[in-house]
């Protein structure tokens, strides 16, 4: 798969998958991140400006990565015991990849606040609460940690990572994605199943066959949605893709991203440089909105927390 770049900053990029020219691509996360904001997406995506990760964010992936690998161990030793026993070497390899991690809870320790032990309890917390909704030692994911990608009619590519996927004996999907926050009231639920439902069409046209559940598994308060999306539902959701990009593509082409207030503003990391905030943004850059970059050749654990990061905004 090779990317190429037009020159002309008014004209469209385009890409090249198996032959065919593509408008571009587009992740559930950053599809997200242009309905929340769409500067926040002009920050992201254009200007690929650097964020803080927080404590939180590290110990979503933390715990992740631990659910992914408790799955290659026997069913027999798929306890709780066992995967708060992998926290540590799981912590462990993080820093070895990226040692600034460390420096985290510096601020946390030099004002008296809960530190790594604190925080690391919590990831426990959170781990046993997963027991509590599933036994892994019943369930033999098909697929973990899955990269997958469709080309849809309009020439958009749809891509990301999809936590789990689990077939049954008669060839029926459900997909399963982990959260460690908590689950969102009835209002927010709808946005939180689009991701799931974006993951749903491309595995309909990855595979011919429409999943036959979803399900968003929820670790901060111990609740699971479930959700069984059907023919029309895919299909409005590659409507609402499709206006996505069109809306992304123009604002693109006027280089304009207007912000967004809102509830998420609390744990944005460009509220400094937000105008709704008294800010000021940097010039846009000349460079066009770019398909989503390729799978992540960073270490795994960065890429994956960068996913986490973006889509539990």
């Amino acid at each position: 798969m090779s990317v190429e770049q037009q020159a002309s900053p008014a004209e469209r990029v385009s890409r090249r998958v198996d032959g065919v020219d593509v408008l571009g691509a587009i992740s559930p996360s950053r599809a997200a991140d242009f309905m929340t904001c769409p500067l926040l997406f002009r920050f992201r995506t254009v200007d690929r400006l650097p964020e803080t990760f927080s404590v939180d964010a590290v110990r979503g992936t933390l715990v992740h990565k631990v659910l992914e690998d408790l799955y290659s161990l026997p069913a027999a030793d798929r306890t709780p015991e066992t995967a708060r026993a992998m926290l540590v070497p799981t912590w462990e390899a993080f820093v070895a990849d990226d040692p600034t991690l460390l420096h985290m809870f510096d601020a946390a320790e030099a004002a008296h606040e809960p530190g790594f032990l604190e925080w690391l309890r919590s990831a426990e917390v959170v781990l046993d609460r997963y027991f509590t909704l599933e036994d892994p030692r019943r369930l033999e994911p098909a697929e973990r940690e899955l990269y997958v990608e469709a080309l849809l009619e309009s020439k958009l590519l749809l891509r990301g990572f999809v936590d789990r996927i689990d077939v049954a004996p008669d060839g029926a999907i459900r997909i399963s994605d982990y959260k460690t926050g908590s689950a969102p009231g009835v209002d927010h639920e709808a946005k939180a199943l689009f991701q799931m439902k974006f993951y749903a069409l491309v595995i309909w046209r990855m595979r011919g066959v429409i999943p036959r559940q979803l399900q968003l598994i929820y670790l901060g308060n111990g609740e699971i949605v479930r959700y069984e999306p059907d023919e029309d539902d895919l299909l409005a959701t590659e409507r609402k893709v499709n206006a996505l990009w069109e809306a992304i593509r123009l604002a693109d082409e006027v280089r304009e991203w207007q912000p967004n207030r809102s509830r998420a503003c609390d744990w944005c990391s460009f509220k400094t440089v937000c105008p709704a905030w008294g800010g000021t943004p940097p010039p846009v850059p000349d460079k066009r909105v770019r398909p989503d970059a390729a799978p992540p050749t960073a270490p795994r654990w960065f890429g994956r927390l960068r996913r986490w990061w973006r889509r539990s905004r």
